[in-house]
């Protein structure tokens, strides 16, 4: 039963949207129809340049992604199991990380140009402070018995490292990575929509200056399937690497 919650959930607000539609009591720019919506939604998939637009969007969103997961996961498994490193980096990401870093994207326009590679810097730098954070919070808080179990047995310091500290990590890391990837799609869409040509962002500032907002919100729709989809595929990954500890059984 508390499976078909969701769905009664969403099928109200659908419904709620129809009628005040229907009801002419708002313009239609405000509240256009659920058919124009699921035309306009149907019209972005059947149309070749408009999944290049996504396609854009994409890769700029996973290739930043990528840069902040490789370099995040080190930086942060350093700052958990070395006291010298945490004490120099900690201060810089705790006194940086409430800083908005979109406030720094004409920074990044005026060294990187105004295309992708700003856009994948900025991607960059906004997912870094979770995956650092959350990996170095995993790596500090290893089990202790785990640790002197290992050392007991004679484990030299790069087996525990290899066979304790990165898998008790693992589930950390990848926590960091759920965290991190809807931000990497958010700050793309937002840099579009201030500068670009190309991509969903730009399509989405596009049709509402056209006013199309049945196109717009078509457009909103798709990025929320898009993350919703980029978010199942890392859990089942990381069920899969992470075969040990599954996100099932937490709501057991």
């Amino acid at each position: 039963m508390s499976r078909l919650v969701p769905f009664v959930l969403i099928g109200a607000a659908l419904a709620g949207w129809e009628i005040m539609a229907r009801s002419g009591l708002w313009s239609p720019l405000l509240f256009p129809s659920l058919a124009n919506i699921g035309y306009e939604f149907a019209q972005f998939f059947s149309r070749t340049d408009r999944l290049l637009e996504a396609w854009t969007s994409l890769h700029r969103a996973l290739g930043g992604f990528a840069l902040a997961a490789m370099t995040g996961v080190v930086i942060g498994m350093l700052m958990g199991r070395s006291a010298f490193v945490a004490g120099l980096l900690d201060p810089l990401f705790s006194g940086t990380y409430a800083v908005p870093k979109l406030a720094l994207f004409p920074i990044f326009i005026f060294a990187f140009g105004i295309g992708s590679l700003s856009k994948v810097a900025l991607v960059f730098l906004e997912c870094l402070y979770p995956i650092v954070i959350i990996t170095c919070h995993g790596a500090r808080g290893v089990d202790r018995v785990l640790l002197w179990s290992a050392q007991n047995m004679g484990a030299p310091r790069g087996e525990i490292l290899r066979r304790v500290v990165v898998p008790a990590t693992v589930p950390f890391i990848f926590a960091g990575f759920r965290v991190a990837l809807p931000v990497a799609l958010i700050v793309v869409i937002m840099t579009e929509m201030v500068s670009s040509a190309d991509g969903l962002g730009y399509q989405v500032i596009y049709a509402l200056a056209s006013l199309k907002t049945d196109r717009m919100l078509a457009l909103v729709v798709v990025i929320a399937l898009l993350g919703w989809l980029l978010d199942k595929a890392l859990v089942v990954m990381r069920d899969r690497l992470v075969y040990w500890e599954k996100l099932e059984t937490y709501y057991v």
